[in-house]
């Protein structure tokens, strides 16, 4: 995770530191509100990408729930009640346009005396889960650590951690804590000797302690399993066993990479028999390389990417985050984000899951939302979407779209609706009550917090955040952009502008925002959906396809080729379903809020350029 604390001499940070093809409706009875006949199927991993019980090809999108599990104010766990949690839910869903969350879990509240795991804690953790699984939402757990743990620091530190149990610090007797000139909490990683002695010894299982998470998380897994119905269970996609992981120190003669293939992988491994143990061997295992494997300062970054584990396969899903710690630091990266700025840089996270021949997902990314670099906020966040639609910039997108390639999954962090409301007494200190932000270590990313009535409200552009991406594709997703027209202050984003040689398509888009699937399709009879955002009324959504125009989809049926419904859950968000009736055959298809009534004879035009343009470059 990134750090916003802006003291002095910032210029200083880097110096330092396998399934089978639905070909008719399923009989299963549908659990939740709004569900039909192709939802609620589990996700495994096919060639590279997460696919559904149908065959379709399913992007994740969403957040992380949240940052409050590292504090102590709730006990480690996300929310302080199950009805906050269905707050959030509901809200995620039809205000942030989720669906599926990255849902934080504590070691230190899982197992709080050494072998003896709370149920206590468990039971609220699943009992929160289920308020996301119950809105549609997929849910992948996170067994989450910063500095190792909180319990390494003295009440007067400027900083905290969060992860492991005060047992297993006490084990150590770790040396005081002190980072020194540090300006950044991030650099408490590599220039702490508490935190980097505590992680060494974890990764070297001194005084049994990885053998002690590895029991944990098993009956963690264990617990979850047998606490969710098997619909509910359906919907848990995988389990990332650590978050952001580094060796705290390095042996003699040993590296970044060597470090992963001898220490870091067979841990993952080891993992990977406790979940199949616990219930969950048809789900991956979340894996993260090296922290700093993608760091796009020179000084940080280190050789890694899992690059000696070989074919990752079905089991695993390449798990990475990506953070611009240029824009974070103030002093390298001056000015704003701009056009395809993160292209190479999640490029390089595509072709690193293809290579190890796996799904992707960037589990964290984002930028600090209040201090003297949330100002970039609009144009890295747009930025960072941008990258995960598509691998080209929007400026050559139509004119190389089949460069494009399948959107990747990520998860923003953070959705924590006590922003700004917290009493986090910080380090047990009284006289340290931390109320702002997200009150850990001067962070304050979330998108959303409550407002004076109790109701959940974004702190990001809805036009951002609430977005068309296709959350399943029947067949092969071959090229997806969306132009959000997100704002910076009063100045419209608009980085994909409809290019001038196709009029009747940018008369219809006009200034509104738009996206644009293209895919071939498969052999099942589900429909690909795209999510609709809040800001694309059903009524007034216009849609440009090969199978079919329309302006205000119908509801769905079978034999509507383009058709609009609620997501499962009842949380009241859209998809628009598009379903075909052939197999391998390439389709289109444009959806825009831009037009107002459109006229036939201008669908009729901009599905001929479309028709054009998609022969001329797939």
């Amino acid at each position: 995770m990134p750090n916003i604390r802006t003291r002095l001499l910032v210029v200083l940070v880097v110096l330092f530191g396998s399934l089978t093809v639905a070909g008719a409706p399923s009989a299963t009875a549908a659990t939740l509100p709004d569900s039909l006949w192709f939802d609620e199927s589990p996700l495994t991993v096919q060639n590279g990408r997460f696919v559904d019980g149908n065959g379709r090809e399913v992007v994740l999108r969403g957040y992380n729930v949240s940052g409050e599990t590292k504090l102590e104010e709730n006990s480690g766990l996300p929310f302080a009640s199950v009805a906050d949690a269905k707050k959030s839910a509901t809200a995620l869903r039809a205000l942030g346009g989720g669906n599926s969350v990255r849902f934080l879990l504590s070691w230190a509240h899982a197992e709080p005396t050494r072998g003896t795991v709370d149920t206590a804690y468990l039971a609220a953790a699943t009992a929160q889960m289920q308020a996301f699984l119950d809105a549609g939402i997929r849910v992948y757990p996170d067994f989450h650590q910063d500095l190792y743990s909180r319990y390494l620091f003295n009440s007067g530190s400027w900083y905290t951690g969060d992860g492991a149990p005060k047992w297993a610090v006490a084990l150590g007797g770790y040396p005081q804590e002190s980072c020194g000139i540090c300006l950044f909490w991030g650099q408490n990683i590599t220039q702490n000797q508490a935190v980097t002695k505590a992680q060494y010894d974890f990764w070297h299982n001194k005084y049994g302690l990885q053998d002690a998470f590895l029991a944990t998380a098993q009956k963690t897994m264990a617990y979850v399993e047998q606490h969710l119905s098997d619909a509910e269970f359906a919907g848990i996609v995988g389990f990332d066993p650590y978050n952001e992981p580094f060796a705290g120190s390095y042996d003699s003669g040993q590296s970044s990479r060597s470090w992963e293939q001898n220490l870091l992988w067979p841990f993952y491994q080891k993992f990977r028999a406790r979940m199949d143990a616990a219930g969950w061997q048809d789900k991956p295992a979340f894996v993260e390389p090296n922290l700093f494997w993608d760091a796009n300062i020179d000084a940080q970054k280190q050789e890694g990417g899992l690059l000696d584990a070989g074919t990752l396969g079905p089991r695993y899903v390449f798990n990475t985050h990506f953070y611009d710690q240029k824009a974070i630091s103030g002093v390298l990266m001056w000015g704003n984000a701009s056009d395809g700025q993160y292209a190479t840089d999640f490029g390089t996270i595509r072709d690193r899951a293809s290579a190890a021949g796996t799904a992707a997902v960037v589990s964290e990314f984002g930028q600090p939302l209040s201090g003297n670099v949330s100002g970039k906020a609009p144009t890295v966040d747009k930025a960072m979407y941008q990258a995960l639609d598509s691998r080209i910039p929007g400026s050559g997108w139509w004119s190389s779209p089949a460069s494009s390639g399948p959107a990747l999954s990520g998860s923003q962090w953070q959705w924590d609706i006590y922003n700004g409301r917290h009493h986090e007494l910080m380090n047990d200190n009284a006289d340290k009550v931390q109320t702002s932000g997200d009150a850990w270590n001067d962070e304050d990313l979330s998108v959303a917090k409550l407002d004076a009535s109790g109701t959940v409200t974004l702190r990001q552009d809805a036009r951002l955040l609430d977005r068309v991406y296709p959350s399943a594709t029947a067949g092969t997703a071959l090229a997806f952009t969306y132009e959000d027209r997100s704002r910076d202050g009063s100045t419209t984003l608009t980085w994909n502008p409809v290019p001038s040689s196709l009029p009747n398509v940018s008369q219809l888009v006009g200034s509104g925002q738009y996206g644009l699937l293209v895919w071939k399709s498969g052999s099942g009879t589900a429909p690909t959906e795209l999510h609709l955002p809040a800001s694309f009324p059903t009524a007034t959504t216009t849609v440009v396809s090969d199978l079919g125009t329309v302006y205000g989809p119908s509801a769905y049926t079978t034999s509507a080729p383009v058709a609009a419904a609620p997501e499962p859950g009842g949380t009241g968000s859209r998809r628009l379903l598009l379903t075909d009736s052939d197999s391998g055959v390439l389709h289109y298809a444009l959806v825009t809020n831009g037009a107002v009534s459109p006229s036939a004879s201008l669908l009729g035009a901009a599905k001929a350029e479309l028709a054009t343009w998609a022969a001329a470059h797939f």
